[in-house]
């Protein structure tokens, strides 16, 4: 009798802590998700750094790299600005930006308008190029019903040229925006290098020009994920 009340006692009290164990872990869980903070940054303040994708602190190096070289080789004055600039209308050389391909292994979500709006507003506050409105831009692809991969079709070139000049938009240059990536493994951790690359295309005689850079990033698995998947 004796025994079987030391066992009754024991398993209340093993229940009792097992309650209390799932009520801390719930509190935990329910503090957790309503304890967000959150902080504005500064000019200069560090970047939070992704830890399974690329994020603000890799696309934006990427676009003021690419697009900076591409400026700085088509100033005013420049041979390669001379030379592709051939059959272009007098006065500013102005640039119908159709987007940008994601054909990294990421998905880019909403940072892909964001590059967008970053590419263009560069170009638009140059000295060097004019950009046209993406407005107009969408407009005319729709019009058309044309994707931009397609406007390299020559039919579909002049199709879409003459709907944007009669919409009183027209322009010198096409300009495409690539994201590619490459993958370099090591058990669980990874190497991911990023490439962007612009290219710009005289619609009036079909030469190009291409500019990119390119950031590496490590992805490391923590010490302690490294011993849990060992016993997994």
């Amino acid at each position: 009798m004796l025994k079987q009340s030391r066992f009754l006692n024991r398993c209340r009290i093993l229940r009792s802590a097992t309650i209390a164990m799932l009520g801390l872990a719930i509190f935990i869980q329910l503090g957790c998700r309503s304890n967000q903070t959150a902080q504005v940054l500064k000019p200069g303040d560090k970047q939070m750094v992704g830890s399974h994708q690329a994020g603000n602190e890799t696309y934006g190096p990427l676009v003021d790299e690419a697009v900076g070289k591409l400026l700085a080789r088509h100033g005013p004055g420049s041979m390669e600005q001379a030379s592709l600039v051939q059959g272009a209308q007098p006065g500013a050389l102005r640039v119908c930006f159709v987007g940008v391909e994601n054909k990294s292994i990421e998905e880019m979500g909403d940072f892909k308008d964001d590059l967008f709006q970053r590419i263009d507003s560069r170009i638009l506050q140059s000295q060097v190029f004019q950009s046209v409105s993406r407005r107009y831009v969408e407009a005319g692809l729709q019009q058309c019903r044309l994707r931009p991969d397609d406007l390299m079709i020559p039919g579909n070139l002049r199709t879409f040229t003459a709907t944007m000049e009669q919409m009183q938009q027209p322009f010198d240059f096409l300009l495409f925006a690539t994201v590619t990536s490459g993958t370099t493994r090591s058990n669980k951790d990874y190497q991911r290098s990023y490439l962007m690359t612009l290219e710009l295309v005289n619609v009036h005689n079909g030469q190009a020009d291409k500019e990119s850079a390119d950031l590496e990033k490590q992805y490391n698995v923590s010490p302690l994920a490294k011993v849990k998947g060992m016993f997994k």
